[in-house]
């Protein structure tokens, strides 16, 4: 419609021009059902580190209008480029521009060719795998981790851009504000291609949490169930983070988290059930150890005493979702007392006997909860039931806090969120990033929804300050885990920042204004804080994590010089990513021709003529080898090969390069 309402301007006969906005009108008044927007493509991005070429579109560097241009030649240091106008015609004289003033700009529908930086590591985890930081673009990051992860990550966790109006997210390079028409149909675009890219990563029990407002809530729900399949929904979870007095109408204090699997029939398949220990339960624990032992062994002041430390709990505690747990047996065993009700209504009705009276006591109006009268019978035999003083009374039964100790999550819960805002002030020393996700919150659901999976991928690809990383890093901590997080986030600058920048005359890519942007200011600094232990400025924060991260950049690569051999190094980091991310990086072709890694994980066979040593060296490292790649151009060759390495396991597996990799691109380069 953007594109349509332009053209439609763009017609000089006033009648004819009225006649055609008249009936475009009409056409779009017309109800259709389900969601509806206006698919924004292409969605283009700046890839700096290419050199343009005849017939690229390209920008000049630090043009706040992000005007296009396109390249008519190049000769040495200089290009001779012509401006283009919003629809692809020329719209200007060309002239001439040096390359070093030039930024390629590519749509999302073109093949990209990336590879992957290193920028740096922090080890401390011995031989787990490394958690990847991805610094790029996160469209173009899951073009690349599909050649790496596709159908193996199990958990993703993102939360978007809110879209509130407050210029918080950039499409097109560009931040879309609260006065563009279109902000709501070109956020759904570009959540629609990241989604699609998500649900081919997981695994088929693999689950994706979208955290989430009331901004866009209602219709990511609906594009959700068009990409991800509204069968595959399972809840919708309401965070309630406290109140807002200054609201004018209702205290919105709450946001949402979407849950969808991959596929719900393949969690029914695998038997999965999320379970987690009952909320507050070793607070609860406590209380009732204290209000029993001070009360002497008298239920009445025991029960009284669990009751005031229930009342007095602060707003968002965990044991207020389990606080009718206060009740005592004579031994001390604490309760709480249960409906005995079928739910809904339409349950089975049946006499049961007062043990006194030997009469029916009241029967619910909703039935009986046990389809049978022998099943209501065991919990009589058990002492579960709570009988009143006579017949007429209604009962109740009887459930025990050391018994359900794992439950069902609850679709809705509460936690303040203040709390997190300060944790990363406490990290960082500053206020630099306000709305940092919860590590808490985000632990808990990641845990959850992998069924406590220790070995678990972990996928956030809208990182901001890298809290996804933390939480997985804290379950390992917890039960010895080795499970590893992925984040992908860029450098962005806030437009604030952005501003400042540009009126100070900084650009994109100077340092000046990359040490500004979320990555190198709060993501980096706040995981190689939590794993070490120690701040930036050398303070102690704590003993710090047992864990490895590896700090990546995403790369663009030219596909002639990937086929020639002269960029291996680009690609090396992702071949290790591929194989697991441990051990160390096969970073080049050493004169033998083949080299496999230090931890025995991943080889590369540079050179077929090595192929017997590579072969041989990989039986010796059989039982940990988990990938080998090589590269040829001859299939024959390449399986010949494949069929000389040892007998693996079900998690072995091997890939010919270069041709595997540029044609994963150029399938992937398309929605």
């Amino acid at each position: 419609m953007a594109t349509i309402d332009d053209l439609i301007n763009k017609i000089e006969d006033p009648s004819l021009r009225a006649r055609l906005a008249e009936q475009v009108r009409v056409l779009t008044e017309r109800k259709e059902f389900g969601l509806v927007f206006q698919d924004h493509t292409p969605e283009a991005i700046e890839v700096p580190g290419l050199a343009p070429r005849r017939d690229d579109i390209v920008r000049r560097r630090g043009d706040t209008g992000r005007v296009n241009h396109t390249v008519r030649s190049v000769s040495g240091h200089s290009a001779t480029i012509v401006e283009l106008d919003e629809f692809g015609g020329v719209a200007g004289e060309q002239f001439k521009a040096g390359i070093d003033e030039l930024v390629l700009v590519k749509d999302f529908g073109q093949p990209i060719y990336a590879g992957l930086k290193s920028l740096g590591r922090t080890e401390r985890g011995g031989d787990k795998p490394s958690h990847l930081v991805i610094q790029g673009e996160n469209y173009y990051a899951l073009e690349t981790l599909m050649y790496t992860h596709e159908n193996k990550v199990d958990v993703i966790y993102i939360d978007p851009p809110y879209n509130t109006g407050s210029a918080d997210w950039i499409y097109n390079d560009r931040f879309v504000d609260g006065q563009d028409a279109y902000r709501h149909s070109k956020w759904l675009s570009f959540m629609q291609r990241r989604l699609k890219h998500a649900k081919r990563l997981l695994k088929a029990t693999g689950v994706i949490i979208i955290a989430i407002d009331d901004n866009e809530q209602a219709r990511l729900k609906l594009l959700c169930d068009q990409v991800l399949g509204a069968q595959n929904f399972v809840a919708n979870v309401v965070w309630n983070g406290g109140r807002k007095n200054d609201s004018r109408f209702v205290s919105v204090g709450h946001d949402y988290m979407l849950i969808y699997a991959q596929s719900v029939e393949s969690l029914n398949a695998a038997n999965l059930r999320w379970r987690e220990p009952r909320p507050g339960l070793v607070d609860i624990r406590e209380a009732a150890a204290r209000s029993w032992a001070t009360s002497g062994g008298d239920v009445a002041t025991a029960t009284l005493s669990m009751k005031l430390w229930i009342a007095n709990l602060p707003a968002g505690h965990a044991a207020k979702e389990n606080n009718r747990f206060y009740e005592f047996e004579d031994d001390g065993r604490v309760f709480r007392k249960r409906d005995v009700s079928w739910p809904g209504g339409g349950g089975p009705t049946y006499d049961v006997l007062h043990p006194i009276t030997g009469l029916p006591v009241r029967l619910p109006s909703r039935g009986w909860i046990f389809s049978k009268p022998e099943r209501m019978q065991e919990e009589i035999d058990a002492g579960r039931i709570m009988w009143g003083a006579d017949h007429t009374e209604f009962i109740n039964r009887k459930t025990y806090l050391d018994e359900g100790e794992m439950v069902v999550p609850t679709s809705v819960f509460e936690r303040k969120r203040t709390s997190s805002t300060k944790y990363l002030e406490a990290i960082l020393g500053s206020k630099d990033f306000p709305f940092p996700k919860d590590v808490d919150v985000v632990g808990r659901w990641v845990n959850l929804v992998s069924a406590e999976n220790s070995d678990a991928i972990v996928l956030d690809f809208f990182a901001g300050t890298g809290t996804t990383a933390e939480a997985v890093m804290r379950l390992n901590a917890q039960d010895g885990g080795r499970r590893q997080a992925i984040l992908v986030t860029n450098n962005e600058v806030g437009a604030k920042a952005a501003a400042a920048l540009s009126k100070a005359g900084a650009l994109p890519g100077d340092p000046a204004w990359e040490a500004e942007g979320v990555f190198q200011k709060v993501t980096r600094p706040r995981l190689e804080t939590v794993v070490t232990g120690i701040r930036g400025d050398g303070s102690t924060f704590s003993d710090g994590l047992s864990e490895n991260i590896e700090f990546l950049e995403l790369t663009y690569e030219d596909p002639d010089l990937i086929q020639l051999g002269q960029s291996f190094t680009a690609i090396a980091p992702l071949l290790w990513v591929k194989a697991g991310a441990t051990g160390s990086v096969i970073v080049a072709a050493p004169e033998s021709g083949w080299a496999i890694n230090s931890d025995g994980s991943y080889g590369v066979l540079f050179d077929v003529k090595h192929s017997a040593d590579f072969t041989a060296d990989a039986r010796r490292n059989a039982p940990t080898l988990r990938h080998a790649f090589i590269i040829t151009n001859q299939e024959s060759a390449y399986k010949q090969i494949v069929s000389s390495l040892p007998a693996q396991s079900r998690s072995f597996s091997a890939t010919r390069l270069y041709g595997d990799y540029l044609r994963t691109f150029e399938i992937n380069g398309k929605d």
